[in-house]
């Protein structure tokens, strides 16, 4: 509605629109507190909170289905946790929902700087530095690492494993490719 029902103003506007923040502090770690004080906050990240969830548990079902590994549907875990730290775990902590992120792409970077200017300044922690380095050069490794098999995947570059010691193959490409690019 904040955009009244206008498609090309929504998309227009996504990155300044929020759902309202969490509820006020007085309202503490209330599970229903009124609509206009946050409820619909509260709504909307219960709803969220139970689709990421089910969501884990289809993609966890749908591998073990398949005979896949598990691995993405640990990765995916792992978001889900630092979701429900931040949003859930910290502030019934703290006692108060208004310690929760904010639904928003613009609010959710103003909660980030002030809980940075809170609690130490996250910008100049060198630990803070490293894991986000390693996180996007993993990101990015691994980006590199999918391109590269499916670039090969013609030649059969998705059976890496039982390639890897042998001539001529699909992963002896990929490895020259990557020799001559570096």
């Amino acid at each position: 509605t904040s955009v009244n029902w206008d498609p090309i103003e929504f998309i227009r506007r996504t990155p300044c629109l929020t759902l309202q923040f969490p509820p006020p502090p007085e309202q503490g770690f209330n599970l229903f507190p009124p609509l206009d004080q946050g409820g619909w906050w509260v709504m909307a990240g219960f709803f969220l909170t139970t689709s990421l969830i089910l969501w884990w548990v289809r993609t966890y079902n749908r591998a073990k289905a398949l005979g896949l590994g598990t691995h993405v549907a640990w990765a995916f875990a792992s978001a889900i946790w630092l979701f429900l730290v931040v949003g859930f775990i910290r502030p019934a902590l703290m006692g108060s929902w208004s310690e929760a992120v904010p639904f928003g792409i613009f609010t959710h970077l103003d909660w980030t700087g002030a809980f940075s200017i809170t609690y130490g300044n996250l910008f100049y922690n060198p630990f803070h530095c490293l894991s986000i380095v390693f996180l996007y050069g993993s990101a990015l490794l691994f980006a590199m690492h999918g391109a590269t098999i499916l670039a090969v995947s013609r030649y059969g570059g998705e059976r890496e494993i039982e390639q890897i010691t042998d001539r001529g193959t699909a992963s002896e490409r990929a490895a020259l490719f990557w020799r001559w690019t570096m």
